[in-house]
């Protein structure tokens, strides 16, 4: 019987080991690419969108591989972007002042939303709730929501909405309001405005926002953001590195317990997954873009 229990121990360990170790620590995105956003969907699958072009890439977190699923259009953008429930591949435009939203399956154009005229704005990251989208923009105090109908629909154009943020937040010059994330009952979202390293609370139905209180700390170069629980992971871009803050009950105060650091940062923006690991998108603000420069989506310990 020992033996037999130790049998059936190793047999249901094995597998599982080679599992986790087939999955990547570097993943390589097309050479030129440009990345900035990150979302993953499902067990392994992960979208990247490409700045200067709008394009989407898709890949496979266990084999590294993957291709383009959207391409690269005129005057199209993408910046954060978030996976929905529904399979629908939701994407921030930046300079464009639009929002796009794709087939996360096909790549096929479901919709697209014009927040404001080109130029005038940056739509920066994007979150899904049970009933709306919100959109960032790094240019006004404000978010642009894409309410859902009571099946998920998505609405027409006439539909789409300006929230005002009122209350703790502050406009100041340079990027403000960056990435982007909800609470798990949707209560709340949480924002970081990357000039001033503040995060925020806002709530959905008002607009209102409550600084949080990090007794006295602050995130310089804040960008893409993901709650898990009540632990807050903050990318800080040009720093190079993830704030994990611990936040209370209500979201109004945290505590930052550590960062994470890797070698293989190179200026990451925003951050992906449920388990262990999590993933940044290498931008490389800080290296020449050129045809042959190289991207990469790297691993992290949660």
């Amino acid at each position: 019987m020992r033996r037999l229990l130790l049998l059936l121990t190793l047999s249901l360990l094995v597998p599982a080991t080679a599992s986790a170790a087939s999955f990547p620590d570097i993943i390589a995105l097309p050479d030129g690419f440009q990345p900035e956003g990150i979302a993953i969907a499902g067990e392994s699958s992960f979208y990247v969108g490409s700045i200067p072009t709008g394009a989407v890439y898709r890949g496979d977190l266990r084999s590294g591989q993957g291709a383009v699923l959207v391409p690269a259009r005129e005057g199209r953008a993408a910046i954060g972007l978030k996976v929905d429930r529904r399979d629908r591949l939701f994407v921030a435009g930046g300079p464009t002042g639009q929002a796009f939203v794709y087939d996360a399956a096909t790549g096929v154009d479901l919709a697209q939303y014009t927040f404001a005229p080109p130029g005038t704005t940056f739509i920066n990251d994007v979150i899904v709730t049970s009933r709306a989208a919100y959109f960032t923009d790094s240019r006004s105090a404000r978010l642009f929501v894409v309410p859902l109908g009571d099946g998920g629909e998505l609405p027409a154009q006439d539909d789409v909405r300006e929230l005002p943020l009122i209350g703790d937040f502050q406009l100041v010059d340079g990027f403000n309001l960056n990435g982007i994330t909800t609470t798990r009952y949707e209560r709340k979202l949480i924002a970081v405005q990357s000039n001033t390293g503040k995060l925020f609370a806002i709530t959905p139905s008002s607009g209102v926002t409550r600084e949080i209180d990090l007794g006295g700390a602050t995130l310089p170069n804040g960008d893409g953001l993901l709650l898990r629980g009540r632990t807050l992971y903050v990318v800080q871009n040009q720093l190079n590195k993830v704030a994990v803050v611990a936040l209370s009950r209500n979201v109004l105060r945290g505590t930052v317990v550590r960062e994470i650091t890797s070698p293989a940062f190179d200026v990451p923006t925003t951050i992906a997954g449920s388990g262990e690991p999590l993933y940044v998108v290498n931008a490389r603000f800080s290296t020449p873009a050129t045809p042959q420069t190289s991207y990469d989506v790297v691993a992290v310990p949660r």
